[in-house]
């Protein structure tokens, strides 16, 4: 029998969700000259949810859910948006918009581990070749002349929060996609993300937005968060996952700290040096390695219907 390989528009899937999520790291720094981190993450995910719950009503594309999973949305919604958007936004606040995209790239290395553990899905020998040398990409960007990782160690502590929670995210998101379609996935994780951070928002920081500035920047950037990468970077990713897997769909959050680095070069003035091109083309190599002559996966998510 032959085997069959992902179609092109799975790695388009992968590759643009991670440009979204790229992109966002700048988004964020630019909104934190205006808002607080919880505020942003708040309305981001009251957006998001409000369009992303119309498009599914509009269209008729809502799946019922089942009360035995109510359990796991509630919990895949606690890691993400909830403890992975806190770790990210702060992580962000407290250090740079690369150095937090290069942190969050060491969910590859870790995600190999979580998917044999939780989910039983084989990784080749090529996959995991293709997970270090990307990784050392990202070293070499980190470590590069004129770009240090001096800085404040409660934005390294956050955004370790952040992979941490991004890895148990996707490994929860894996079990729900058997049965359910992306948009049903990240509509209802918004939602829940959103109640999570309700109390929250007015404990901290309902009084602090009294005083903002509705600027068109602050307007453009969070309207780019809430459509971009709160809601289609997340739709992309879950269809990547269904047909990549969890391990090989990850190797792309390689491509992150390339997008950021080279947007935050034109947008924040960030030192765009020799070592991170150097790291770029590393990464991508990395990436390219991962995703050849490697062995049919039953990943569990193959029978799942199409979003």
């Amino acid at each position: 029998m032959i085997k069959q390989k992902p179609a092109i528009s799975i790695y388009l899937y992968a590759f643009f969700a991670m440009l979204f999520w790229g992109f966002s790291f700048v988004w964020t720094k630019i909104v934190l000259d205006y808002l607080d981190p919880i505020s942003i993450i708040f309305f981001r995910l009251i957006v998001s949810s409000f369009l992303l719950y119309g498009f599914i009503t509009f269209f008729r594309r809502k799946q019922p859910i089942h009360r035995r999973d109510l359990k796991w949305f509630f919990l895949s919604a606690l890691f993400e948006p909830f403890l992975y958007f806190i770790g990210e936004n702060y992580g962000v606040k407290f250090s740079t918009a690369t150095i937090s995209s290069v942190m969050i790239a060491l969910m590859p290395v870790l995600t190999p581990l979580a998917a044999f553990v939780f989910l039983r899905e084989k990784i080749g020998v090529l996959n995991i070749l293709g997970i270090f040398v990307s990784f050392y990409g990202v070293l070499l960007m980190v470590t590069g002349n004129g770009f240090s990782l001096s800085t404040d160690p409660r934005g390294l502590i956050f955004l370790g929060v952040a992979v941490l929670a991004g890895l148990f995210s996707s490994v929860l998101m894996g079990r729900l996609s058997r049965t359910y379609s992306s948009l049903t996935i990240i509509t209802y994780q918004n939602i829940i993300g959103a109640i999570y951070f309700f109390p929250v928002f007015m404990i901290m920081e309902v009084d602090s937005i009294q005083n903002i500035d509705f600027t068109g920047e602050l307007i453009f950037s969070m309207i780019m968060l809430a459509i971009f990468a709160s809601s289609l970077a997340f739709i992309f990713y879950v269809n990547a996952i269904r047909g990549l897997g969890i391990s090989r769909t990850n190797i792309f959050t390689n491509l992150i700290p390339i997008i950021t680095a080279v947007v935050s070069y034109f947008y924040l003035d960030e030192q765009f040096t020799l070592n991170k091109i150097l790291g770029m083309a590393i990464v991508i190599a990395g990436v390219f390695m991962a995703q050849i002559k490697l062995k049919h996966i039953k990943g569990i998510w193959r029978k799942s219907p199409k979003s």
